[in-house]
């Protein structure tokens, strides 16, 4: 057997584990061995790949290697589990610039070895280009929803007139460029530009998304960072690059498609930028009281009475960093013989699957974790609703008031349970800006205070 068929053996096992793993991570009982699965695939990629090419010195990739290991491995440990969005994002982002490195590099190597006789194709052409114009994108839309998650820039969408016409002009200039470019590939100029006008295009089409809506812009980044992946494979010409940025751009697509659902958004609507832009609910319009504000002490009373309790939790859970308390609460209502679920919203949180992520840390079993839909046709007969930071996932305004930027957003039902206990440290609105009218129903108590700390109260009364 030649080293070549060997070779693309390997690459086969390689892809053989990327897509097992992906079949893993799409259960919370199987996502870490499925994380696992697909870094074995991984690592003998990279391995095979190495030994596939023909490498003069191995000096600076000794060096990547040990370098970027080390930096993975102070994240991995030290991030935060409210950090791990903008993370995510981050990753996003080096991915697309890596996509957007390798294609330059492909085009240098093509362009030193066409000849008169054999130019390069226009196919290879078009592929380095589109590694390099989605890569770009991917970076600085990845930096900007970085800076919208970790709240060093607001999370507000920033909507102007006439954006969608900037944004439509700034890609036909880029389709030009590509045009220009493929003529005459020798001429650098056209290239440079498209790579400006793509770190510009990301910056722009992330601009006018609110922070609301990340969990959609953090998986369509995700798939847009693995089609430049898989144009880089075809520019590279190597195989498991290509099925590698396939299965990561067909599962991000995917993904964004349940995301758009979650939001009652179109997919149309994300790729064109056109959902940051919302109707703002006159103040009239929201649903206005006094609210009822409860004390830890007294709201184990009603708990105590319980037989069936729903938790809905939130990002104010992770800052809190409340899951593990939340599992205590949840045993000890056990104990006492009542029903213990939890709801989880597709985009609680600030990324996909952000809640899963933090009550699986707790250990909480997964058959608990139920689904919106699930969930809300049995919300009226829970005796109480437990709201751990979440505000625009159980905002009722979404069914309620036509006028609101979240109407038509499917949500979760928390105000039909019996009794809704709401845990925030304020009345502050959520991530999206928006009241939340939940809060002044006959049927909502309030227990202001940091959530971690609450519920501890409410471990120690059941003791």
């Amino acid at each position: 057997m030649n080293t070549e068929i060997l070779i693309n053996l390997v690459y086969v096992v390689a892809a053989v584990l990327f897509i097992l793993g992906l079949k893993l991570l799409g259960s919370p009982a199987t996502a870490r061995k499925g994380n696992l699965v697909s870094s074995a695939g991984m690592f003998i990629a990279v391995v095979v790949t190495l030994l596939d090419q023909n490498i003069i010195e191995f000096q600076y990739i000794i060096v990547g290697i040990v370098i970027g290991t080390l930096i993975g491995a102070v994240v991995a440990r030290k991030v935060e589990m409210t950090s791990m969005p903008e993370m995510v994002a981050l990753f996003n982002g080096f991915g697309g610039l890596a996509s957007l490195f390798v294609g330059w590099a492909a085009l240098s190597i093509a362009l030193v070895t066409a000849t008169v006789i054999n130019p390069v194709s226009a196919f290879t052409l078009i592929t380095i280009f589109l590694s390099i114009l989605i890569g770009g994108l991917t970076f600085t839309g990845s930096l900007l929803a970085y800076g919208k998650l970790s709240e060093r820039i607001s999370g507000r969408p920033f909507v102007y007139s006439g954006q969608r016409i900037v944004n439509s002009a700034i890609l036909i200039a880029v389709v030009v460029c590509a045009g220009l470019f493929i003529q005459d590939p020798s001429d650098a100029n056209w290239l440079y530009l498209a790579v400006a006008l793509s770190l510009v295009l990301g910056v722009m089409f992330v601009l006018p998304i609110g922070g609301a809506d990340m969990p959609v812009v953090i998986s369509l980044l995700n798939s847009f960072s693995g089609i430049a992946a898989a144009a880089a494979g075809f520019a590279i010409g190597n195989i498991l690059l290509i099925v590698a940025g396939s299965l990561v751009g067909a599962s991000g697509i995917i993904l964004t498609n349940i995301m758009c659902k979650a939001m009652n958004r179109s997919l149309s609507n994300v790729l064109f930028s056109g959902f940051g832009a919302v109707k703002v609910s006159s103040a009239a319009e929201i649903e206005q009281g006094e609210v009822k504000p409860m004390s830890a002490e007294d709201a184990y009373y009603v708990l105590e009475a319980a037989t069936s309790v729903v938790v809905i939790p939130g990002y104010g859970m992770a800052v809190a960093q409340a899951q593990h308390v939340v599992k205590e609460l949840q045993e000890l209502l056990e104990e006492n013989g009542a029903e213990v679920v939890y709801a989880i919203h597709p985009v609680a949180g600030r990324m996909p699957g952000h809640m899963n992520v933090l009550l699986a840390e707790a250990d909480v079993p997964y058959d608990l974790l139920l689904e919106m839909d699930q969930i809300n046709p049995r919300m009226e007969t829970f005796d109480v609703a437990i709201i751990i930071g979440a505000n625009d996932v159980v905002n009722p305004a979404a069914r309620e008031i036509e006028s609101s930027p979240i109407y038509g957003m499917p949500v979760i039902n928390a105000d039909q349970a019996r009794t809704v206990f709401v845990l925030k440290r304020s009345m502050a609105s959520g991530f999206a800006g928006i009241d939340n009218p939940l809060f002044f129903k006959d049927n909502t108590r309030m227990l202001f205070g940091d959530a971690k700390e609450t519920l501890s109260n409410l471990v120690k009364s059941f003791d």
